[in-house]
């Protein structure tokens, strides 16, 4: 199972590295978000299921999740949210603003 969530994982940083390495400020967004399933996916694999006895309970011979990454997982979906959504109204201002989401000619454009 480990495996195959690697091979997602790896997918989907490759689909989050090809969408940022565009020129389109939305496909970029969409490139950062996507990585940052990508990171999710990572540290939940990487966090795995224990063998042995759940910590405190005295209980043993279990297998059991440990709780360490589920919480820097829900950490991890929050700022992703947060940081998706602050790229989203800046990408729509700097439209609205300058008539364009094209990297080369926002590069091109300067202040006046």
């Amino acid at each position: 199972m480990e495996t195959l969530m690697s091979i997602l994982v790896g997918i989907l940083f490759a689909i989050g590295i090809y969408l940022i390495l565009t020129k389109r400020l939305l496909q970029i967004i969409l490139g950062t978000s996507i990585l940052g399933h990508g990171v999710n996916l990572l540290i939940i694999t990487m966090g795995g299921l224990k063998k042995g006895g759940p910590p405190l309970l005295g209980i043993k011979n279990l297998t059991y999740a440990d709780s360490l990454p589920q919480a820097l997982l829900l950490t991890a979906i929050v700022i992703n949210f947060a940081t998706t959504a602050l790229f989203l109204v800046l990408s729509y201002r700097a439209y609205k603003v300058l008539g364009t989401d094209d990297t080369e000619q926002l590069g091109g454009i300067e202040n006046e």
